[in-house]
């Protein structure tokens, strides 16, 4: 996806703004476009600017301008998230197709709404005023990370088999065992590789060393072995596709997917992201402090870390068992 030759100028001066100057990673931009044309999109259909029985993926928005953005109301917006929350298909890829996107999805796609009309009013000044300033944003549900048990781990490891077994198996150890993110890890190159540590490019192009153990190390180092043997058309990239190209997030998810079927884990219950709850949930359980667990998983704010921390709270186990009724058993009648 280019969007510099896809957006309308209205829309690329922003994009370039959050990559450029703001040092946003490609896909984060590339997920800022989708949201807004989406928006416009809609905008386009519900104001009658488009032929009747056109299909909303066809509508183009090369037309965009500043006279189109400046009479987006607070009403089109709602009408809009109201849209996304009953007519929108999850999974268009899916054969089994299921309407409205989750409180999650519409609270990030408001973020993007608000972050680009503030900057035509506040960044560049195109807008006089912000139509949008009192927008809302859909309540999300808070819910705890799922995550594997330590013996449910041990069976995904010994589940990989295969032509990719090493390249597999070491993806898998690295999420166990670092909670990278399925980005982090196919982004990985050969010199990001060392010998107690990856150097890992996280969310906003941001840097961190992530240290690696013995069983982390062996993995990567059987997997070298196979890797130093395939003519790759990417020579920097770490994992490899069957293609001998860098290995995409999709490939990453579908291998995981497999694995847990394999290993007879419910695999629509658990994915890739579940791995890394996964690793962050095993290392608070076994003494890792919260602040050095933040430092680990990249996170920017520790209220993210500490969802992890009321998944399996010790404290609070024992708080159950103290209090005096904690044994009582009422007389059978």
């Amino acid at each position: 996806m280019d969007y510099r030759s896809e957006a309308p100028e209205i829309l690329k001066s922003f994009l370039v703004y959050h990559e450029t100057i703001k040092g946003h990673s490609k896909a984060t931009v590339d997920e800022y476009y989708l949201d807004l044309r989406n928006f416009f999109r809609f905008l386009k259909l519900s104001r009658g600017l488009v032929p009747s029985g056109t299909e909303f993926d066809d509508i183009s928005i090369s037309d965009v301008d500043l006279g189109f953005v400046s009479k987006v109301t607070l009403t089109e917006v709602y009408d809009y998230l109201s849209y996304l929350a009953r007519d929108r298909v999850k999974n268009p890829r899916s054969h089994s197709l299921e309407y409205g996107l989750s409180d999650a999805t519409r609270a990030r796609k408001v973020a993007t709404i608000r972050s680009y009309f503030k900057y035509l009013t506040i960044k560049t000044k195109q807008l006089d005023t912000n139509p949008i300033q009192d927008l809302d944003s859909p309540k999300i549900k808070k819910s705890l990370p799922r995550f594997l048990s330590l013996e449910e781990s041990e069976r995904l490891l010994n589940a990989v088999d295969g032509k990719n077994r090493e390249r597999d198996y070491c993806i898998l150890t690295i999420f166990l065992n670092c909670g990278l993110r399925v980005s982090e890890i196919v982004g990985l190159n050969i010199g990001d590789v060392h010998a107690d540590h990856l150097r890992v490019l996280g969310k906003g192009n941001k840097e961190r060393i992530v240290f690696i153990n013995e069983s982390v190390a062996a993995a990567i180092n059987d997997y070298l072995a196979v890797r130093k043997n395939i003519a790759a058309v990417d020579k920097n990239a770490l994992f490899l596709s069957n293609r001998r190209k860098r290995m995409s997030r999709e490939t990453v998810h579908i291998m995981v997917k497999n694995t847990l079927l394999k290993a007879g884990l419910d695999r629509e219950k658990y994915s890739s992201h579940k791995l890394r709850h996964t690793a962050a949930t095993l290392m608070l359980q076994n003494g890792v402090d919260v602040r050095t667990l933040q430092e680990i998983l990249g996170h920017e704010h520790l209220n993210t870390t500490q969802i992890y921390t009321h998944v399996d709270n010790a404290e609070l186990r024992m708080a159950a068992e103290a209090t005096p009724l904690s044994k009582f058993k009422a007389d059978k009648r």
